[in-house]
């Protein structure tokens, strides 16, 4: 390790790079490796797939990934080393270049609270086999995207949980014959997937050593080593991809059968994101066969099923996915007697108030403008993420149960004052758009609460059949162009009115501006020169694209 930390050569200024330069070769060969993976041209793709691996804005890309975009970029593996200045960032990616044969360092093994009150283990890889997984996963991603099938919504570009949602509705809507649902729970998935199987999937992959070395590397927890002779450690940037191939060839086992147009004409149908998955069928007998079915497809990948969690349940009865409640309800105006609503679960509505209430109560006594600016991430983001279903009375409900939780922190804040001077001082018209005095709000500065009954309604449309970002076809191409101006985004009114000017691509880099990078708001004459915060003066970039205008600037 001193042989890499010593690099004497120099020649990456980070603050120089080309980002749209770097995004366009990489999405250009991930296209190569896509096409010739569905033209089987295996040689190709190997070779192409080395070619990736080596180039150098691959390895630009990863370190950017690894250390400015990733949630994680400021946990430290077993090495305690984070990256976290320019200069720093330059002297990884020269040290990713220089091919130094590298053996993988354990994980560093944490746990974090799951909403049942468990504790779920994470392990966190170096900042360099991080960023060394990062430009594997690069290269083995687009050739198992042109291979996954086309239920498999989870940890993978342009998808989202809204597509499987959106596939279940089209799966279970009263008009179709599959009434019974395999609610399944794989128990211990990224924990227990068999070494030996998964490896057999990737093939000959020319990384499939290091892959391994990965995989079996093991993790530190208080000062001691643990073997880890299965699964994929959570925590790693590949593992995600890696558990999706392991999981994949669920549709062939469960005998699920299309069209060439993509529509089905089996009596199943399943679902999956990441590791939970539903199958949907016909009847009783045949959900207690799917499940028997796909049990010892499971037991072949060294998984098995939960049998306190695995259950099989009729569409009226209703089942959770996701955070969102599936049923069909009685409904003597519609043609079949019944209709399919989508909900936030129950659970979830429970979920969003503790977490709310936790911060009304924390922030009691202090500026109301720190408490606006703590809640309206949060209301935005459920909202947006809810706003896809049939949502609008539970937006309505929560609204209620705010107005209450505002009137108890003016009260708590101010116990000697009126109940009419609380509500003079922070109630009003803040939104000029909505004829709402009730709005909860900062007068000074005009900030104000946002509600979540303001986020309306739209509908989510499914990923066609095998669509991936990495089909380089013309029409596919067009599909996600549209797509991610169409999604809606977690963005406040401005944000979404420089989006639309910029045709929703960052300005410095050319990638897609809703992304998931922190987003920030660039002057085009800086206002020490006089310029105004207006949209004509104003773009919408990247938060590191827009260190990288200022730094390019000096």
């Amino acid at each position: 390790m001193q042989e890499t930390v010593n690099v004497t050569e120099r020649t990456c200024d980070w603050s120089k790079t080309n980002w749209r330069k770097a995004h366009r070769i990489v999405r250009k060969l991930r296209q190569r490796i896509f096409k010739a993976t569905q033209e089987r041209r295996w040689k190709a793709v190997r070779n192409l797939q080395r070619l990736l691996m080596k180039s150098w804005s691959n390895i630009l890309i990863a370190v950017r990934k690894c250390t400015q975009i990733n949630k994680g970029k400021n946990t430290p593996g077993i090495d305690k080393l984070t990256v976290k200045t320019p200069e720093a960032r330059g002297i990884l990616a020269d040290i990713l270049r220089k091919y130094i044969p590298w053996k993988p360092l354990p994980t560093k093994r944490v746990y974090i609270p799951k909403a049942n009150g468990k504790k779920r283990p994470l392990g966190i890889p170096t900042i360099i086999d991080r960023c060394l997984q990062a430009i594997v996963s690069n290269a083995l991603e687009p050739c198992w995207e042109a291979q996954f099938e086309r239920t498999n919504y989870g940890f993978r570009p342009g998808r989202s949980t809204h597509d499987a949602i959106s596939a279940i509705y089209n799966a279970v809507c009263p008009n179709t014959k599959k009434k019974w649902v395999v609610d399944a729970d794989i128990k211990g998935c990224f924990d227990n997937i068999n070494h030996e199987h998964l490896l057999s999937k990737i093939g000959n992959f020319p990384a499939r050593k290091l892959i391994s070395q990965w995989l079996k590397a093991g993790y530190m927890e208080k000062g001691a080593f643990y073997d880890s002779q299965t699964g994929t450690p959570q925590g790693g940037v590949i593992s995600p991809l890696l558990a999706n191939i392991a999981l994949h060839g669920m549709e062939t086992a469960l005998g699920v059968k299309y069209k060439s147009n993509g529509r089905s004409i089996g009596t199943r149908i399943v679902v999956r994101y990441a590791d939970d998955f539903v199958i949907m069928c016909e009847s009783h007998e045949d959900g207690i066969s799917a499940k028997v079915e796909i049990a010892n497809w499971l037991s072949q990948i060294g998984l098995e099923l939960s049998e306190e969690k695995t259950k099989i349940v009729h569409i009226t009865q209703g089942f959770n996915f996701l955070g969102f409640n599936v049923r069909q309800y009685k409904d003597t105006s519609a043609k079949t007697g019944y209709k399919l609503l989508i909900k936030p679960s129950k659970e979830a509505i429970k979920d969003i108030k503790s977490k709310l209430r936790q911060i009304w109560l924390k922030y009691k006594g202090l500026e109301v403008g720190a408490v606006i600016y703590k809640l309206n991430p949060i209301i935005r983001g459920w909202a947006n993420y809810y706003r896809t279903v049939v949502s609008s009375e539970i937006f309505g409900d929560l609204d209620n149960w705010m107005f209450r939780r505002e009137k108890r922190w003016i009260k708590g804040s101010h116990p000697s004052k009126s109940t009419g001077w609380g509500n003079r001082k922070y109630f009003g018209r803040f939104n000029l758009e909505r004829k709402d005095k009730w709005t909860f709000g900062d007068k000074k500065s005009g900030s104000h609460l946002l509600k979540f009954s303001w986020f309306d309604i739209k509908r989510h449309y499914v990923v066609p059949g095998r669509y991936s970002p990495d089909n380089p076809e013309p029409e596919v191409q067009a599909f996600w162009n549209k797509r991610q101006k169409a999604t809606p985004k977690s963005a406040n009114k401005s944000e979404m009115v420089l989006a639309k000017k910029q045709d929703f691509v960052c300005p410095v880099c050319g990638e897609s501006i809703f992304n998931g990078e922190e987003l920030h708001k660039h002057h085009i004459i800086p206002k020490s020169n006089g310029g105004k915060d207006t949209y004509s003066n104003l773009m919408l970039v990247h938060l590191y694209c827009h260190q990288h205008i200022h730094a390019t600037a000096q």
